[in-house]
């Protein structure tokens, strides 16, 4: 193929269709990588702002010199990058359905995959993320262990999800079993493509101590403008030891 366009992997996978391309970008003379499932994009490296906020803004808030953070959604390694520039990152767990992906990344096929894959505080995890929450936890491991900050970016929003089984999650219950492995003082942070929702708001209030919602503005320069994302900071109650 040519330098303009070329398809660097592809896999059939449960979801659908997978595949990861690079292709230039003549406005701003970059190469952009993306990842495609079926039709839609998950993840460009042409957009990576409110990827990066995630991390820094979940936690931003956490004292201490010795943070476990799980990050549920690896993508193109952006959010799990973010989170290793924290120094009090102690360990890092990153969960991923696709076992394609996390092998783009060990394969250094893509270009965060270096620095994920040789940090000796990164593991990647193979599994579904919801289907861990549903079950004794997010790591294999260590059943029912509990971590400092919890960092989602796996489906659109709360409303569009990659698929229906995903959606339980987004309920009371689901909440309050993503909450049970947190440690006191905890935080999840979850991303979101759509603008602030009020009824998913009050309902991580009904769930956490303390919830914030934040606006991620960034330059779209297939729009001629700015785009936004949205960012729910949920603070469990209580103190981290």
């Amino acid at each position: 193929m040519s330098r303009m366009f070329k398809e660097l992997a592809y896999a059939a996978t449960p979801l659908g269709e997978l595949s990861l391309r690079r292709r230039r970008e003549l406005t701003l003379d970059i190469d952009v990588y993306e990842i495609k499932l079926n039709d839609e994009f998950l993840m460009s490296s042409l957009f990576t702002e409110a990827e990066k906020e995630l991390a820094r803004l979940g936690l931003a808030d956490l004292k201490g010199e010795a943070l476990d953070v799980v990050v549920g959604g690896l993508g193109l390694g952006y959010t799990a990058v973010e989170a290793l520039k924290n120094q009090a990152v102690q360990d890092l767990l990153v969960v991923d359905a696709l076992e394609q992906v996390i092998t783009w990344h060990k394969e250094k096929i893509l270009p965060l995959g270096e620095i994920l894959s040789e940090d000796p505080r990164c593991r990647f995890v193979h599994g579904d993320f919801f289907e861990l929450v549903k079950g004794e936890g997010l790591d294999p491991d260590m059943p029912l262990r509990q971590f400092h900050a919890i960092l989602l970016d796996i489906d659109h929003s709360p409303r569009f999800t990659l698929h229906p089984s995903h959606d339980s999650f987004y309920t009371l219950e689901g909440l309050k079993r993503l909450k049970s492995f947190l440690l006191p003082g905890g935080v999840f942070a979850l991303w979101s493509n759509d603008p602030p929702d009020e009824e998913f708001r009050q309902l991580l209030e009904a769930v956490f101590a303390d919830v914030q919602t934040h606006i991620v503005t960034f330059e779209n320069l297939h729009q001629n403008g700015d785009s936004t994302n949205t960012v729910y900071v949920s603070r469990k109650a209580g103190t981290l030891p």
